[in-house]
């Protein structure tokens, strides 16, 4: 993949023609030197996108445990860093993973620039969808888990909370490396529906299915990855419950936002608890969805993160890469 990106690069506007700034993002890891290639040949600076921090993710879950094989991601990682522009991360906990990691003549390249969601494609919908429909969904509550179904994420909490949960049905929409394991465990659990990806335009309906959505990730993924997930469920006005490390991102927003319920990961107790609470007040769901739109219209637009990279690449082109931002209307720590 990395291989047929890097050819496509050298292609984009003409072989080895000027161009502004090349954009990688990673993961994958190897996009670093895809871009660092692609910034030779057309003679401009890299900026390199990291949405999730490799090889932390991957250790921190198990994905790998080959010391050689971390030995040389640590090295890729240093590498790339070292060979882009400007680094742009997510959230302030990236900032700082990435920070610690590079010799201090380049920590002025690490710039906090969010995620943004289109608010105008995303937006609050009633919840009797067709999607809904199409799962055999009747007019119950619906919690649901929208995205990637991977090891990353503490999905056996939800099989767990369904079963303590039998007037909700869940929902968990999406593919992944995990999802057969989980089919497996969920197997004779009334109230679970599994759903496929939909198309792009059906997003806002998907996500206005779910009267409450969940945002899980295991202990210790918090500072080195943020679900971007949220800022489409808060785009469509729905209420949150995670369970992630309690000075990550996702925490943060959520507490400043007033638009869900935050416990500590993989406690699958707590987290059953924060559903109940949130299912049997009406009133408290509905107020945690406004508030959680309001934040998002205000926080993650498409023009202020458009901005953002435009001044970035601005100081690029006058060689002058400035000093690290701290996003565009997150709050500051």
């Amino acid at each position: 993949f990395s291989f047929l990106v890097g050819i496509a690069g050298l292609r984009a506007g003409g072989w080895f023609r000027r161009a502004d700034a090349v954009i990688a993002m990673s993961p994958p890891l190897t996009l670093g030197l895809t871009g660092w290639a692609a910034k030779l040949a057309h003679r401009s600076p890299l900026v390199f996108n990291i949405q999730d921090v490799f090889p932390d993710a991957a250790i921190e879950t198990g994905a790998i445990t080959d010391r050689r094989v971390i030995a040389v991601a640590r090295w890729l990682e240093r590498v790339s860093y070292h060979r882009a522009d400007a680094v742009t991360v997510v959230s302030a906990d990236l900032a700082d993973n990435v920070s610690a990691k590079v010799g201090p003549r380049h920590r002025s390249k690490v710039r906090v620039i969010p995620n943004f969601v289109d608010t105008t494609a995303i937006h609050p919908s009633a919840r009797a969808t067709a999607y809904r429909r199409e799962l055999a969904i009747g007019d119950e509550p619906v919690v649901m888990y929208a995205g990637n179904v991977g090891f990353s994420q503490s999905l056996d909490m939800i099989v767990a909370a369904a079963r303590a949960i039998p007037e909700a049905t869940f929902v968990i929409n999406g593919h992944g490396a995990a999802r057969p394991r989980l089919e497996a465990a969920a197997d004779g659990v009334a109230n679970i529906r599994f759903g496929d990806h939909q198309p792009a335009d059906r997003l806002s309906e998907v996500l206005a299915t779910g009267d409450i959505h969940l945002v899980p990730l295991r202990r210790g993924l918090g500072r080195v990855s943020v679900p971007s997930k949220i800022y489409s469920i808060l785009a469509a006005g729905r209420p949150v419950v995670a369970a992630i490390d309690a000075d990550s991102e996702i925490n943060r927003i959520v507490t400043t936002a007033g638009c869900g319920v935050v416990v500590a990961p993989d406690d699958t107790q707590a987290f059953i608890v924060a559903i109940r609470t949130v299912l049997d007040t009406i009133e408290l769901g509905a107020g945690m969805g406004r508030a959680g739109r309001v934040w998002v219209e205000g926080a993650a637009s498409p023009g202020a993160t458009a901005a953002a990279y435009e001044e970035l690449f601005g100081e690029l082109a006058r060689g002058r890469p400035g000093r690290p931002r701290q996003g565009n209307g997150l709050p500051r720590r």
